[in-house]
């Protein structure tokens, strides 16, 4: 097939090269049955731009950097198909990185997409500073996925974790549960600290005091998640309810309780927080608190959109939900429930 040419659309068309030029860049404005007849030609000859050469012509390279901290995670990885399919209808592409949860890998993560001269950032998640990320990013537009910065200039996708895990432990509380352990993830990362936050407060609020014998950390993995089972049962710790990190964790642990000869929901309930497509088909059916990752990616790439064109975006918190399955059990006939 031959190669489409500006002269071959300027024909079909009907209008001077010079038109079909400024409506293929986009710079100028055009006569809008002009961008029709133009965009109309394009579509019958099946005309392709040279994304290569357009760069080259405006100085952006189309693509967005896209830093992320575990490529094997289901939630990253919803994330990350959110920001791709938001940039689908765009001339960017994405570039992928990962941090692996590791400050300095995230570091040199994020200088190499620099480095690769990408026109906009997307940090999901992570663990640097927000000077570090100052330093390091150049003055490029950046939008950050499922974390906050402090300063107002970054625009964040977030999500509110603290009430997430009040809600969660909320739930407990109300069928009965009084023992709730929680595996709370590492102990640096903000979405562990904020869910261990709300896991206070709600327990407090009930009257209660949070007991320290029963919070085990984790780094977020399945392994993590019998590692702690093991730890409380190993150190007697007597419980009728978990409050995992996220999902991956909680099957992990809902492994260990079995190896332990516990049932859930019968002897220990188990609950996580994500809502991974696999935690409906857990047995039983895995209660958990959805985080709208999909969308949070498909916002961030409207964020970045609006940023390289000049446009504004406000950070925004979405809101979680609550997804009540079999993964609990109420005790709450045979436990005095709070007034």
């Amino acid at each position: 097939m031959n190669k489409v040419t500006i002269d071959d659309i300027a024909k079909v068309a009907g209008v001077s090269k010079s038109t079909v030029s400024r409506v293929l860049h986009g710079k100028v404005a055009v006569h809008p049955d002009k961008k029709n007849a133009v965009l109309t030609a394009t579509r019958r000859l099946g005309f392709k731009p040279n994304i290569v050469a357009q760069s080259l012509a405006s100085g952006r390279s189309m693509t967005i950097g896209v830093l992320t901290q575990n490529m094997g995670s289901p939630f990253y990885d919803a994330i990350a198909q959110g920001v791709i399919a938001g940039l689908s209808n765009s001339n960017y592409s994405p570039i992928f990185a990962d941090g692996q949860w590791q400050i300095p890998k995230e570091l040199s993560a994020l200088q190499s997409l620099v480095g690769r001269r990408v026109d906009g950032l997307v940090l999901i998640g992570g663990g640097i500073s927000s000077q570090q990320l100052e330093d390091s990013c150049e003055g490029l537009p950046t939008v950050i996925v499922a974390r906050t910065f402090e300063e107002s200039y970054y625009r964040c996708i977030s999500m509110d974790n603290a009430g997430g895990g009040y809600a969660v432990t909320r739930h407990l509380l109300d069928r009965g549960h009084r023992k709730i352990a929680i595996i709370r993830g590492l102990p640096h990362h903000a979405d562990a600290i904020e869910r261990y936050q709300g896991y206070c407060r709600a327990i407090e609020e009930f009257g209660l005091v949070p007991d320290p014998r029963l919070v085990v950390e984790s780094d977020f993995s399945p392994a993590s998640g019998i590692t702690a089972v093991n730890e409380l049962i190993k150190r007697g710790e007597t419980f009728t309810a978990i409050f995992a990190a996220n999902d991956l964790t909680a099957f992990g642990a809902r492994l260990a309780l079995d190896q332990h000869g516990l049932r859930v929901p019968g002897d220990v309930s188990l609950i996580g927080f994500d809502d991974q497509l696999e935690s409906a088909y857990m047995t039983p059916p895995l209660t958990t608190y959805r985080q709208p990752a999909r969308e949070m990616g498909q916002y961030a790439a409207t964020a970045i959109l609006k940023l390289l064109q000049g446009e504004v975006f406000t950070s925004i918190q979405v809101p979680g939900e609550l997804i009540i399955r079999q993964s609990v059990r109420d005790l709450s006939a045979a436990t005095a429930k709070y007034p």
